[in-house]
């Protein structure tokens, strides 16, 4: 029996949830303009272990969404994971956050593409399959009207960039999930204990986040 707890704080989304063998028994989150992540995260962490009466003792490992993201975000959730896998002498396991915010998308065929804000018009973006099998690595890049028009497919876009894409990539096998805004912690418990199975583990002395910072100075017309 496998109790893993899930930290996602890659965006506004604040989230933690206690997952039991890859099955979330509790999630607490909140998206704020603000970022509440310093005062909300502590706080989520400890309801959801004593609401679900599972000790610290008794988690098995910490999962952290890796990024990319915000990088204030990031460093709060991935503090916070170091500490507690400090304390308690347990694995750390890193979760790339666009698979985290594809797996909110249920489509039965395409291709989904998770794509995060960061400023303008530029966005972190991977491509995944409808079984979430990654087709395309994590890029930041700038959209333009020719961004992933080699991709025939029907291609579902997720996350925080419809308002400002969906004017843009206008062609007809483009799809905006708007409701599927930010990834969540929720969807990390089945991935982390996909890792967890294979110890796939970080060091937890040199872990640090995947910030992706740097953006093409060019844009891309290649979809893969």
């Amino acid at each position: 029996m496998s109790y893993i707890l899930n930290i996602e704080t890659a965006t506004k989304n604040c989230s933690v949830a206690l997952a039991k063998n890859g099955e979330t028994i509790l999630c607490k989150e909140i998206a704020e303009e603000g970022y509440s992540h310093a005062e909300r995260l502590h706080v989520f962490i400890d309801e959801v272990c004593k609401e679900s009466e599972i000790s610290f003792q008794d988690l098995s490992a910490i999962a952290v969404s890796q990024g990319p993201g915000s990088y204030t975000g990031l460093r709060i959730g991935v503090s916070a994971a170091k500490g507690l896998c400090y304390a308690l002498n347990i694995p750390l396991i890193a979760v790339d956050t666009l698979q985290v915010l594809a797996s909110k998308a249920t489509i039965a065929q395409g291709l989904i593409i998770p794509m995060l804000d960061a400023r303008r018009m530029e966005v972190y973006s991977a491509i995944f399959d409808f079984k979430l099998v990654k087709q395309r690595e994590v890029r930041a890049e700038v959209i333009t009207e020719n961004s992933f028009e080699s991709i025939t497919e029907t291609v579902y876009f997720v996350g925080d960039c419809s308002d400002k894409c969906k004017s843009v990539l206008m062609k007809s096998n483009f799809n905006f999930l708007e409701e599927v805004k930010y990834p969540s912690a929720n969807e990390m418990s089945a991935l982390s204990f996909q890792k967890f199975q294979k110890e796939d583990f970080e060091d937890v002395a040199y872990f640090e986040p995947y910030y992706l910072k740097d953006f093409m100075i060019t844009t891309s017309k290649q979809a893969g």
